[in-house]
């Protein structure tokens, strides 16, 4: 009976050739192949993992870095999946893969070396260099996984108001700076970087985690402006790694939305000697040592549970997996700014990184280098003049109700008495909206760089920054048309006060205006034009990457704009990044106190820096207004074409058809009609905000509603 052998020996016989058949089936194809295959074919790693039966999602993430790599015998399974995959998307040839582009490095002109560091005494870490690499390299368990083909092109507009793509200049990687501006960590002790980068994070601790990420890290990102500052590393933390380092789930001061001072986290930090900002430890925490010989030492916290990165602005980003996330920061990072907190904050941070408020200049006496005013920057506190006040305002407590500059976009909707028996007719209503209507209008505009002085009876001057106490009462404009010089869109009752580019439209159509008196602004200069194009380039870059382009013709563009925030969702939440820097920025510079023990009168904290400006925001949202105002008239005027509504930057027309090129006007040539609303990509053109019927914009009209404000909801 020596032939029959035991069974147990039989399994484990076969077990043994299984292994063998199993090695015998192939190589897995390397870790970039395998993400790539899984994104060809649309799937999510979720999707993945629950298919092999694997708990976490994570595991295929690993797979797909080279940081760890499947075992029998989900490798079997895995690499038949891989393998039907690769026979559906193939490699394509070499002859038509393009090379791989290094990643950009950042906008900085200028490494720390330019200009030596000056230290003003501030209540934060003021010093322009984080402090130099830890002789040991970090702990590494993957590079780079996968690479875009071709960096995305940035934009510059031409002098026909198109964008044209523009080459960004090479630049070396600052060494400092290897693995990026941030990394995400999850409850792994995982740092996932930008481009596929996974660091080993062995931190337990807050101050654990703030030590490696300064010491081994090589977080950070070089500087916008050669006398500016390096941007801080940011480490974005998980709901599992926010849990590992001893953090609650969820805060429960929701008034301060910060830790209580005796919370153990809170009392670590303080033990390691390091330092919280006034905010405290909240969802944007910032712990930092006072500068030592020009070295910063400053980390930039994210907690995502504690919605660090709101909806409104990021979209479904923070539900992204780590290495998601971690790219669509990044993107963020090298294209606008490393992020320090919510987009009104970022927005006010990109102006100073921009445009810094000083300069090292050489004694001629001493030889050493000081600190100087940087021209054409914000470089003092200031006090605004006191109809540019908000209300809280010390300047403002005395002042009348009819005393305040009230330069606001516009929110009107037309008399229903008004509509023609022609306009009744229609058969729709079509919504436009134009893009980036703020950072468009930002572009080129002149804004004062100092304190007001008061004037009294001045000559108007269009190219001086200043508000202006003035009568446009008298001026007539079509009742279908908002009043340009007021924000709810009648006829100004008197004398107000208005921005320079409300009173400089006064002159364009053609009326004398004699100003009474001005709070004026004799040193100026265009501030925001290289916020405006940063924003611009990110925006547009974005855009193309979505599949919208200035190179579209109308219908394709249209066509483009119906699903392309549909296409890539991560993306879609670095759009809506950019284009809520924008306006939270243009906002940032007129904040008002916050928090329940604020008394009216009192000086609140925003107003001791140089960019609480509430004139400078004034500025942009008149010119907005006109801009738009501008375009409506031209409409009017060459075609007859009246508004029904206007909320800000959209504005609804009647049309016979459910589309933008059923409204717009065309010129016998075909093309669109000069000096109107043009539909395309650019900041300053138009998009399709959505279609209703007319009868439904005709009954929000009578129940005294605006259309413009629901004209987006479930179009046609």
């Amino acid at each position: 009976m020596r032939e029959m052998e035991p069974m147990a020996e039989h399994e484990e016989l076969f077990a043994a050739v299984d292994a063998l058949l199993e090695q015998a089936n192939g190589e897995l194809p390397p870790p970039q192949e395998r993400a790539r295959l899984r994104r060809a074919a649309g799937l999510s790693q979720q999707q993945v993992a629950a298919a092999l039966g694997l708990k976490r999602r994570e595991t295929v993430a690993d797979w797909e870095t080279g940081r760890s790599e499947p075992r029998p015998p989900k490798r079997a399974a895995y690499l038949r999946l891989l393998d039907g995959l690769a026979a559906k998307f193939p490699t394509p040839s070499d002859e038509q893969a393009a090379p791989l582009a290094a990643p950009d490095s950042g906008d900085s002109r200028a490494t720390s070396a330019d200009a030596p560091a000056s230290d003003p005494p501030v209540t934060e870490p003021t010093a322009a260099q984080p402090p130099p690499p830890s002789a040991n390299p970090p702990r590494q368990q993957a590079r780079t996984t996968h690479r875009p083909a071709q960096a995305p092109a940035r934009h510059t507009a031409s002098p026909a108001g198109k964008a044209r793509p523009r080459e960004a200049p090479a630049r070396e990687p600052d060494p400092r700076f290897a693995n990026g501006p941030l990394a995400v960590l999850d409850g792994d002790g995982a740092a996932y970087c930008i481009d596929g980068l996974i660091l080993d994070c062995p931190a337990r601790t807050v101050v654990e985690l703030v030590e490696w990420t300064l010491n081994e890290a090589r977080l950070g990102a070089a500087r916008l402006h050669r006398s500016g500052k390096d941007a801080d590393p940011l480490v974005v933390l998980s709901e599992s790694a926010a849990t590992l380092l001893g953090l609650p789930a969820q805060l429960e001061d929701r008034r301060n939305l910060r830790l209580p001072e005796d919370h153990e986290v809170v009392r670590g930090i303080a033990r390691a000697q390091w330092r919280l900002t006034r905010r405290g430890f909240g969802p944007w925490p910032r712990i930092y040592r006072p500068a030592e010989a020009g070295v910063r030492q400053c980390v930039q916290l994210a907690v995502l549970p504690w919605d660090a990165l709101e909806p409104r602005t990021w979209g479904a980003a923070a539900e992204l997996p780590p290495a998601e996330l971690a790219q669509v920061l990044g993107e963020y990072a090298r294209e606008v700014i490393t992020p320090r907190g919510s987009s009104a904050v970022n927005g006010l941070e990109l102006m100073t990184a921009l445009r810094p408020p000083t300069r090292a200049v050489q004694d001629p006496s001493s030889g050493a280098y000081v600190s100087a005013p940087m021209p054409g920057s914000l470089t003092a506190v200031v006090d605004p003049a006191p109809p540019e006040a908000p209300d809280e305002h010390p300047v403002a407590l005395d002042r009348s109700a009819d005393d305040v500059l009230d330069e606001e976009a516009h929110e009107w909707f037309r008399e229903p008495e008004l509509l023609t028996d022609a306009e009744c007719a229609s058969r729709f209503a079509v919504g436009l909206d134009v893009n980036m209507a703020f950072a468009a209008a930002a572009n080129r505009l002149t804004v004062g760089l100092c304190a007001p002085e008061h004037v009294t009876s001045p000559e108007f001057d269009k190219k001086l920054p200043a508000s202006w106490l003035v009568d446009l009462s008298h001026i007539d404009i079509d009742t279908r048309l908002p009043n340009p010089f007021t924000s709810h869109g009648a006829r100004p009752q008197g004398p107000a006060w208005y921005a320079t580019p409300t009173v400089a439209y006064a002159v364009e159509l053609g009326y004398a205006v004699r100003p009474l008196e001005a709070y004026i602004r004799p040193e100026s200069g265009p501030y925001l034009d290289p916020w405006y194009a940063r924003l611009r380039d990110a925006y547009l870059a974005t855009m193309e990457q979505l599949g919208v382009h200035p190179g579209l013709d109308e219908a394709d563009y249209l066509a483009a704009m119906t699903d392309h925030k549909l296409k890539d969702p991560a993306r879609a939440a670095l759009l809506s990044a950019v284009k809520a820097t924008v306006k939270g920025g243009i906002g940032k510079l007129r904040e008002r106190p916050q928090g329940a023990r604020y008394r009216p009168g009192e000086r609140w904290p925003s107003l001791e820096r140089p960019t609480w400006r509430p004139d400078i925001r004034a500025a942009v949202i008149s010119a907005a207004r006109v801009n738009m105002h501008r375009k409506m008239r031209k409409l009017a005027d060459a075609a007859g074409l009246f508004p029904l509504a206007v909320l800000s930057d959209c504005v609804v027309y009647p049309s016979s058809g459910p589309s933008p090129l059923d409204v717009l006007p065309r010129t016998e040539d075909g093309k669109a009609l000069p000096g109107g609303f043009r539909l395309g990509v650019s900041p300053g053109m138009v998009k399709h905000e959505g279609t209703r019927p007319f009868l439904w914009a005709a009954e929000m009209l009578d129940a005294g509603d605006n259309p413009a404000r629901h004209i987006k909801d479930d179009g046609v």
